[in-house]
C-alpha cells in the first residue's frame, strides 16, 4: 500500500517560543502496513531560511517512531498517512545553510 510519511515540526526560537508549526512530508512510499511503534530511519531534519528540509550531510540519520496512522476516507481515492513522532527545531541551532 502507498503511505505518505508525515511529521509535525515545531520551529522555535532560542527561548523555546514557537515561531511556527508545519507538517513536513517525507514522501509517499509503497510499504507493507506499518504498525504504531514501528521505527523509520530517515535523514535528520534541519532548517534552511525557516523552511524544513532534509539534512543530507554525512551521518545525519535519525530513527523516528510511528505514533499514528490515518486513513482519510473523504478523499477519493482514500489516502493513508503514517505520522512520525513530532520534532522541535531551534532557529540558529538547526540551520543547515546552503546545500
Amino acid at each position: 500500500m502507498k503511505y505518505k510519511i508525515c511529521q509535525t515540526v515545531n520551529i522555535v526560537d532560542m527561548n523555546e517560543e514557537i515561531i511556527s508549526e508545519v507538517l513536513f512530508e517525507h514522501g509517499e512510499f509503497e510499504i507493507p502496513v506499518p504498525a504504531i511503534g514501528s521505527s523509520v530511519l530517515s535523514y535528520q531534519l534541519g532548517l534552511k531560511q525557516f523552511e524544513v528540509v532534509f539534512d543530507k550531510r554525512d551521518g545525519k540519520h535519525q530513527r523516528y517512531k510511528i505514533v499514528d496512522i490515518e486513513i482519510d476516507l473523504i478523499q477519493k481515492p482514500a489516502t493513508l498517512r503514517a505520522y512520525l513522532e513530532p520534532v522541535k527545531l531551534i532557529v540558529g541551532q538547526h540551520d543547515i545553510g546552503v546545500m
